[in-house]
């Protein structure tokens, strides 16, 4: 079977990833799976274009039901979609793009929802068959580089200290949007950075909004103790990651942070702002740290940084909670299945 997979595919993303993630799946169980990226798709005729050229697609599978499902809705081909957390945090509150949401929904063979809690917004934000919709989180699989330099990566960054083994870095990982937020504990951080010289914070990801960019990059050369990285490899954050002390999440939304997932996979402690989706994953200092001011991030970063027992207790917790909920080969089972129902 020829399956069309519709996403947002901006590079080095979570969606970018969680697409790729999904086609191995669909690959190996022996389909042909083409992803595209709906930001290059204009309307859903540009979709039926694809669809009637040779050798043409027999089913289709998309990520986020408004940006990606919508285009399905005409093409006359059995589908799926996944849900994203803007569906039932952003766009649900849009009155036009719920109709479509709910249409697609209607029309879709199956839903997948990351987690119960987006399963449970769904059916109470929109019109659907919950039986249709099925909880799979996402599975994660990480890999370091083996030729990544600590001390080459913070010096491109802009830290300058010889006293690299000292420094405790809390990095932030999002693509520069507003939505991720990366500019809300700023203020706070830079206060705590003058008085605590070696805790500093590293914001890295994509540049995709670049006016918002921009922004960014100004307010971080007036923040001491920020620093803004020019985005890595996926095997080169990886290994970012395992040798920082904390990955931090300022979101205001988010459906199932994959760096977050990363993070506890490599053994880092997490601390995340306390959002439904976040939430969903983290229980507070038992699987991460949750917070819900920038003053409350700091207070909690110096518990961490002084609680020994808690650092140890929330990795172990979070590398048991990954290995339990969120295996790769499970999600790989439940996409095969699901594609199947497509023929």
């Amino acid at each position: 079977m020829r399956v069309l997979f519709l996403a947002c595919l901006s590079p080095k993303t979570g969606n970018c990833t969680t697409a790729e993630r999904i086609r191995d799946h669909i690959i190996s169980a022996g389909h042909s799976c083409v992803l595209r990226d709906t930001r290059e798709l204009g309307s859903a005729s540009d979709v039926t274009s694809l669809m009637t050229k040779a050798p043409g697609f027999e089913a289709a599978l998309a990520i986020h039901l408004f940006k990606g499902g919508r285009f399905l809705l005409d093409t006359g081909v059995p589908f799926g979609v996944v849900f994203g957390g803007t569906d039932v945090n952003e766009d649900v509150k849009d009155e036009h793009k719920r109709a479509v949401m709910e249409e697609v929904l209607h029309k879709a063979r199956f839903a997948v929802a990351f987690t119960d809690r987006l399963k449970e917004q769904a059916e109470t934000l929109l019109v659907c068959e919950s039986k249709k919709i099925h909880v799979q989180p996402q599975g994660i699989e990480t890999r370091v580089a083996s030729h990544f330099s600590w001390r080459d990566f913070l010096h491109s960054t802009g830290v300058c200290t010889e006293k690299v083994e000292d420094l405790r870095v809390f990095l932030l990982v999002c693509g520069l949007r507003r939505v991720k937020d990366p500019l809300y504990l700023l203020e706070a951080f830079s206060e705590w950075h003058i008085q605590n010289p070696l805790v500093i914070l590293i914001i890295i990801g994509p540049k995709i909004d670049p006016v918002f960019t921009a922004e960014v990059e100004e307010r971080v050369k007036r923040s001491a103790g920020v620093f803004l990285a020019d985005e890595l490899s996926k095997e080169e954050l990886h290994a970012a990651m395992q040798k920082s002390f904390t990955l931090v999440n300022s979101s205001l939304s988010e459906g199932m942070s994959a760096a977050i997932l990363e993070a506890m996979d490599l053994g880092l402690p997490v601390l995340a702002r306390d959002i439904p989706g976040n939430a969903a994953i983290i229980k507070h200092e038992v699987t991460g740290l949750l917070y819900t001011t920038p003053q409350e991030f700091v207070s909690m970063s110096k518990k961490l940084l002084e609680d020994l027992e808690l650092q140890e207790r929330v990795v172990r917790n979070e590398k048991n909670y990954i290995k339990t909920c969120h295996n790769l080969m499970e999600e790989r089972t439940t996409y095969q299945h699901l594609v199947e129902s497509l023929h």
